[in-house]
């Protein structure tokens, strides 16, 4: 049932979480000193102090803007900058690092950036500073759509660690080289992030699972796209992910397994949208179950969340039909005929009759189907009007209406053998008539 599914899309716009942009709140004054001093065990230039008047006007520029006064604290630290001659690398770090923070608090993004640039351009300065302030960097740079400069701040990231990468770098990295449409490198980098986070005892976020499957949709490996699937709706369990699923076994020609999902997820309601229920109910019926398709596509129009239309009544009544279920074929073909402007509803109808042995109802229903005009298969409807009439023993309308049915190409063999039938049965029953007379 591959064609008849209609995807959702799996595609998806990749954007920083509030986890991923934690590392920029406002600054903590009092987490200098402790950086000062974790640098000091690392292989590094020493650092040099954090003066107590720098860190006096810096606390002050920092309590400023937080209360409201952007204006105030960038004045503050512009005092601090004009005597940034007599200032040392950390000092003049941290001056920059305030800047930073202040025009990201403000939303001056570009201003930020450069400013946060200014930081790690100072040597030396304490390892954990540089390491936070590439990070912010990287994270900026994706924020503004500069993706090779994300990945480049992350790459000055690992040469100052100089050892296995965190998550969220992996994470990152996957983010900016997916919008750079390099999925090769995004599939390896979340890949990389999934694993680690398992081996670190630490949950994997759903959005990583999201841009995983972002990555294998644009590189269309649809298999590994369903396995990502199938993760998602375990941990999950969401509506969107369990229709998603049925769509994956779907593209690969996995019906019955298409089937089931679909199914599972209807009974838990998730599958509310009109796509989503015609879906299901094509489903049923091409895997032979008519009544079910039937039922799905009745409730889907009687909730409004499907349109009674042609197309969709005609579908619905089909799947009664597959469903022996005559009676309610016919009130959907009767639905059917009242909205549209053809008379195949009502040949349908006569022919169901037609099975059924309700002769007149056959009559009734073939006359106003050939009175509408634009049957696929007028001959049928003469076909029909005529062996209803010989069940009836109205043998002068059953001829005319053979007669009709022999002019047609499609219906000219049978009617042939019918018009003998009725000749050879009206003659028998004229003879009939004469003898007992």
């Amino acid at each position: 049932m591959k064609t008849l599914f209609i995807r959702t899309t799996l595609a998806c716009v990749i954007t920083l979480t509030s986890s991923m942009l934690d590392i920029l709140p406002s600054v903590n004054i009092a987490s200098v000193h402790a950086a000062e001093e974790a640098s000091t065990a690392k292989k590094r230039k020493r650092t040099p102090a954090l003066g107590a008047r720098v860190y006096s006007q810096l606390a002050r520029a920092q309590e400023i803007a937080d209360a409201g006064d952007i204006t105030g604290g960038l004045e503050i630290l512009d005092q601090v900058k004009s005597k940034s001659s007599s200032l040392n690398s950390y000092e003049r770090a941290m001056l920059h690092n305030f800047y930073g923070f202040i025009y990201y608090n403000d939303g001056q993004t570009d201003k930020a950036i450069s400013a946060f640039e200014q930081v790690v351009k100072q040597d030396p300065i304490p390892e954990s500073l540089e390491k936070s302030t590439l990070f912010s960097l990287a994270q900026l740079s994706m924020a503004n759509g500069n993706y090779g400069k994300t990945i480049e701040f992350l790459d000055k990231w690992d040469l100052v660690h100089q050892g296995k990468p965190p998550v969220n770098n992996n994470v990152l990295r996957a983010q900016a080289s997916y919008q750079s449409k390099d999925y090769t490198n995004a599939a390896k980098y979340i890949e990389s992030a999934i694993v680690q986070a398992v081996e670190e005892e630490k949950a994997p976020e759903e959005n990583w699972y999201i841009l995983q499957r972002a990555v294998y949709f644009e590189l269309k490996d649809s298999k590994k796209v369903t396995e990502i699937l199938e993760q998602m709706v375990r941990l999950f369990n969401k509506p969107e992910y369990w229709v998603q699923l049925a769509g994956m076994y779907g593209e690969l020609e996995q019906e019955d397994k298409q089937l089931a999902v679909m199914e599972a997820a209807y009974q838990q309601g998730f599958v509310t949208k009109k796509s989503e229920l015609m879906t299901l109910s094509q489903i049923y019926y091409f895997n032979g179950l008519p009544y079910k398709a039937a039922k799905v596509l009745s409730k889907g129009i009687e909730d409004k969340l499907i349109e009674k239309n042609a197309k969709n009544l005609k579908f619905l009544a089909q799947s009664w039909q597959g469903a022996k279920e005559v009676d309610e074929a016919v009130d959907v073909l009767t639905q059917l005929a009242s909205i549209t402007d053809d008379g195949n509803a009502d040949l349908n109808i006569a022919e169901i009759y037609l099975q059924k042995g309700k002769s007149k109802l056959v009559v009734q229903h073939a006359i106003k189907a050939i009175a509408k005009g634009k049957l696929k298969n007028k001959g049928n409807a003469y076909l029909a009007l005529g062996m209803a009439n010989v069940n009836l023993k109205q043998f002068d309308d059953a001829l005319e209406a053979f007669k009709s049915a022999k002019e047609i190409q499609s219906s000219q063999r049978m009617a042939t053998q019918w018009l003998k039938f009725v000749e050879q049965e009206q003659r028998s029953a004229e003879q009939l008539a004469a003898l007992k007379s």
